[in-house]
C-alpha cells in the first residue's frame, strides 16, 4: 500500500541527504549522477538549493514548488520533506521439491541485482520455515550492473561488504545454519565473493573466477558456498533454473529466458545447453524509463486496448506513479494495435508521447528503450534455437518479469516469437533450484559437473548477431521468426 508521509532531516555531519533517504525507499536508478531525474522529493520546509543537474532533469514550475533530486540534495539546516514510501512484491517460491531427509536448517539466497531473497529451510522435513526478502542496498549505487561495476572500479570492496553485511542481518534470525548456498549473476558472484569485476567491466568479458566460490565460516555463520557462474554475465542463478525447470534431465527441447536487469537466455536439454546473456539493459524493470518503476504499489502493471482507449491497471489501486515493465510491454503493444506507434518505433500521426495515466506518460525515448532490450532478447534467442523445433509450451519465464508479462503482449512486439503461444511463467527458479541443490546433497556433486554439458556463448562476438540485433529492433508481427513448431 502506498504511505505518503513527511520526513525530518538534521545534518549531523554534511548535508547530504542521499543515505538517509535510501533508508527511507527512495531509489536512485542511474546510480545517482542524476541522469534519470527519478529520485524527486519535494521540500516542505527548510532549504534545499536547486543544483544544475536538478535543472537539467526537473522543470522550473517543479523546483519552484519544491522538488528536488534527491541523489544531489544537500540540507541547509533542517528540513522536512515529503516522501512516498511504497510495497514491493518480491517474488518468492516455496515449491516441494524432492529431498534427502538430514538433521539440522539450511538456507538458500537469491542475490538479485534488484532484490534479496533468503529461505531458511528445515533440512529435514525439506519444507520452507521462514522467507526474508528486501531490497539489494547496493541500488542505490545503480540499478543496473554495469553501473555497479563501474562504482566497484572506483571504490573496491565496498559493494561486496554491503551486500555480504544484508544478508548477514537477513540469516541472522534463522538460528544455527548447517549450510547456506547462494546463486547470483555474475556481477552478483564477483562482488559478493570479492573478487576483481574488471574483466566484466570491457569485451570480451570473459572472467578467470567463474567457479564455485566457498566464503570463511566467519561471513554469513555458517559454512556457505557461491554456486557456479556459467559465463560472461550467466550466473548461477541461470544454472539453478536448468536444475528447477529441469531441463537438463529433459529428452526434450526447451528455453529458459531470466529477464531482469539481466538478461540470460539458455536453450537446451539433457544432451546438451548453449546460453548467453543480453545487455538487456534495466527497461523490464522500469530503469531508464521516464516514469519506470518496478511493479510496486502504484505502478501501472497491465494496459488494455478497448474501444479505440488504452484502460491502465495499477496495482494497489492508487493513482499511478508510474509504469512497470509488464505495463511497458502492454502499453508499447496496444500503441501498435491503435497505430500510435510504428512497426519501426516511432510515434505516428505527430504524437510526441502516449498517456497512460494523469501524469505518466510514454515517450519516443521510453520506446526505442524498449525496442533495445527486446531486440537484444529476441535476436539472442533465435540465434541459441538455430532453427531448432520446439514446442510452444516449452519456453520457461523467470523472474519477476517473466511472472506477471503478458504473453500476447510480448509476442506482439516481437519479445517472444509468434509461435511461443503457451510460455510457462516459471516463478523464481534460481532459488528453486539452490533449494533443490541444499536437498540433495548425495546428488549435488553430479548436477554441478553437468556444467561440463553447458556451453557459453558471447552474443556480441557472434558474426550474425548484430545483423540479427538491428532485424528484431522492429516492433510487431515483422520480428517474429518463421520458426519451425514441433507438434505435440
Amino acid at each position: 500500500m502506498r504511505k505518503q508521509r513527511r520526513l525530518l532531516y538534521e545534518p549531523v555531519r554534511d548535508g547530504a541527504l542521499r543515505d538517509f533517504l535510501f533508508a527511507a525507499g527512495v531509489e536512485f536508478p542511474c546510480g545517482g549522477t542524476s541522469l534519470c531525474g527519478n529520485c524527486k522529493i519535494r521540500v516542505v520546509s527548510g532549504e534545499i538549493p536547486a543544483t544544475e543537474e536538478m535543472r537539467d532533469a526537473i522543470s522550473e514550475p517543479e523546483l519552484a514548488d519544491g522538488w528536488r533530486l534527491a541523489c544531489r540534495a544537500e540540507a541547509r539546516g533542517i528540513v522536512q520533506l515529503e516522501v512516498e514510501q511504497w510495497s514491493q512484491q518480491i517474488l518468492t517460491d516455496e515449491t516441494a521439491v524432492p529431498f534427502e531427509p538430514r538433521r539440522g536448517v539450511g538456507a538458500v539466497v537469491d542475490v538479485g541485482t534488484t532484490t534479496l531473497v533468503a529461505q531458511r529451510v528445515d533440512l529435514e522435513s525439506g519444507q520452507v520455515t521462514e522467507v526474508v526478502a528486501a531490497l539489494n542496498e547496493q541500488a542505490r549505487h545503480g540499478a543496473d550492473v554495469m553501473t555497479r561495476i563501474e562504482h566497484a572500479l572506483h571504490h573496491p570492496g565496498v559493494l561486496g561488504e554491503m551486500v555480504r553485511a544484508q544478508v548477514r542481518s537477513m540469516l541472522a534470525p534463522m538460528g544455527d545454519l548447517e549450510e547456506i548456498l547462494l546463486v547470483g549473476n555474475t556481477c552478483m558472484h564477483h562482488l559478493f565473493c570479492n573478487l576483481s569485476v574488471a574483466s566484466l567491466a570491457a569485451v570480451p568479458f570473459r572472467s578467470p573466477h567463474l567457479g564455485a566460490q566457498r566464503l570463511p565460516e566467519a561471513v554469513l555463520g555458517a559454512p556457505a558456498s557461491f554456486l557456479p557462474c556459467l559465463g560472461g554475465f550467466v550466473g548461477s542463478d541461470l544454472f539453478a533454473g536448468l536444475v528447477a525447470t529441469g531441463l537438463l534431465d529433459s529428452a526434450e527441447l526447451g528455453v529458459l529466458l531470466d529477464l531482469g536487469t539481466n538478461g540470460e537466455i539458455a536453450v537446451g536439454n539433457r544432451d546438451g545447453v548453449v546460453c548467453a546473456s543480453t545487455a538487456a539493459g534495466p527497461a523490464f524493470e522500469g530503469g531508464r524509463i521516464q516514469r519506470g518503476i518496478r511493479a510496486t504499489s502504484g505502478a501501472i502493471d497491465r494496459v488494455e486496448c478497448r474501444d479505440g482507449r488504452l484502460h491502465c491497471h495499477v496495482i494497489g489501486g492508487v493513482e499511478a506513479r508510474g509504469v512497470c515493465g509488464s505495463g511497458l510491454v502492454d502499453a508499447v503493444a496496444a500503441g501498435l494495435d491503435l497505430a500510435w506507434i510504428h512497426p519501426g518505433g516511432r510515434l505516428a500521426n505527430g504524437r510526441t508521447e502516449i498517456e497512460l495515466g494523469a501524469d505518466v506518460r510514454l515517450t519516443q525515448r521510453d520506446i526505442r528503450e524498449l525496442q533495445l532490450a527486446k531486440g537484444a532478447v529476441a535476436a539472442g534467442l533465435h540465434l541459441l534455437l538455430d532453427d531448432r523445433p520446439l514446442r510452444a509450451d516449452r519456453v520457461f519465464l523467470a523472474g519477476a518479469f517473466g511472472n506477471y508479462i503478458r504473453a500476447e503482449s510480448a509476442r506482439r512486439i516481437g519479445l517472444l516469437p509468434a509461435w511461443a503461444t503457451a510460455p510457462i511463467a516459471a516463478g523464481n527458479t534460481a532459488l528453486r533450484g539452490a533449494r533443490m541443490l541444499l536437498l540433495g546433497p548425495s546428488r549435488r556433486a553430479a548436477i554441478l559437473e553437468r556444467l561440463a554439458c553447458v556451453q557459453h556463448v558471447e552474443l556480441a562476438s557472434a558474426p550474425r548477431f548484430q545483423d540479427l540485433f538491428v532485424a528484431f529492433m522492429r516492433l510487431g508481427a515483422a520480428t517474429s521468426t518463421s520458426h519451425p513448431v514441433r507438434k505435440g
